[in-house]
């Protein structure tokens, strides 16, 4: 698989992890720091260390794995470990992990000094094809998503595609969400092959093929003024369930299970409002409820997620804001939706 070349940083797939220890030797580094958490420290740093060699170029700083990580209590933790490490505006930040790496990764090293640069490692699926690409860092507070955050481009990106043989299936099934929408927002032919695909075990052309639509959008709108939006399908609705399953059940959504949930209150209100066939609704529900398991929703939560959905930062106006489908494929950005509407759809899948 070729490199993928982003707006102004490279994206690498084929002896990744060679290219990473050539990037950082290339580099003029005063010293480099490795963000990880204790899965991917078990997991994906010691093939890392293996390559790198010696440990006196670099220091670890590791944090707690979850979303509950990625507020600014941790982001403080991780700027105070780069001050007691004696970190300057010539080091560099490797963001070894998931999601939350990735993002919290991006943000410390985008505002530490005003600014270090810094490069993604992404361990799972959900990382590698979407939070890693297109510059996008932040963090969470009060449980809302990603509400503090920078458009900061990392100086590279670097895929292994074994790590994702180190995840449970729930994992590679949370990434999974994200590659599905991709097809459905842009490509077609590309939501056609993932059906007929091991989708427990996408392969490592598919995650290429995703990373190329999610890397074409953004450099096409790195700052989300237009069609970069598209990436919001699923996400409005999405991020309030998972925001809500984060603050209430014992075990909550992964990011993927809840934007399925959204995708699928999505496309119904795409049949409503946008177009969609009653045909295309229906089979973009069937696969997406043949994959994730049925998460129960009560009507009397509805005022606490339209609350959640009201804080989204996409919103314009304190108007719910949402990407929608015209054909699978295709989509229309900017479609304010009712908190009726909003309630309809939801209800929609509480009754399939």
């Amino acid at each position: 698989m070729d490199t993928i070349q982003s707006d102004n940083y490279p994206i690498y797939f084929d002896n990744s992890i060679d290219e990473l220890v050539n990037f950082v030797n290339k580099g003029g580094y005063s010293r480099f720091f490795i963000l990880t958490d204790e899965n991917t420290g078990i997991h994906c740093l010691p093939l890392l260390k293996s390559k790198i060699g010696s440990e006196e170029g670099y220091d670890l700083i590791e944090i707690t794995a979850g979303e509950e990580s990625k507020d600014i209590d941790f982001c403080i933790g991780v700027w105070k470990m780069l001050i007691d490490f004696g970190a300057d505006r010539k080091s560099l930040l490797i963001n070894l992990g998931g999601g939350v790496i990735s993002d919290l990764g991006g943000f410390a090293a985008s505002t530490f000094k005003r600014g270090i640069d810094f490069v993604h490692v992404p361990t799972t699926l959900l990382s590698q094809v979407d939070a890693s690409v297109g510059g996008k860092t932040g963090i969470d507070i009060d449980s809302i998503k990603n509400i503090i955050g920078t458009f900061t481009q990392p100086k590279a990106v670097f895929i292994h595609y074994d790590f994702l043989k180190t995840l449970p299936a729930r994992q590679i099934l949370s990434g999974l969400a994200e590659m599905l929408k991709h097809g459905l927002i842009q490509d077609a032919a590309y939501w056609a092959e993932l059906k007929t695909s091991d989708l427990k075990n996408p392969s490592a052309e598919l995650v290429h093929r995703s990373v190329q639509i999610k890397n074409k959008i953004t450099i096409e709108d790195p700052h989300e003024k237009g069609i970069r939006k598209a990436l919001n399908f699923g996400h409005t609705i999405g991020h309030a369930v998972e925001t809500n399953s984060l603050i209430n059940d014992a075990d909550p959504l992964s990011h993927g299970e809840a934007i399925a949930i959204g995708m699928i209150c999505e496309s119904y209100l795409a049949h409503k409002k946008t177009g969609l066939s009653l045909d295309e609704l229906n089979e973009i529900v069937k696969v997406l409820s043949d994959l994730y398991p049925r998460y129960t929703i009560q009507e009397s939560s509805f005022d606490t997620l339209l609350a959640h959905m009201l804080k989204d930062k996409k919103n314009q106006g304190g108007k719910i804001n949402c990407t929608l489908l015209t054909h699978i494929g295709q989509c229309n950005i900017d479609n304010i939706c009712t908190e009726a509407e909003l309630c309809e759809s939801l209800l929609y899948y509480i009754n399939l």
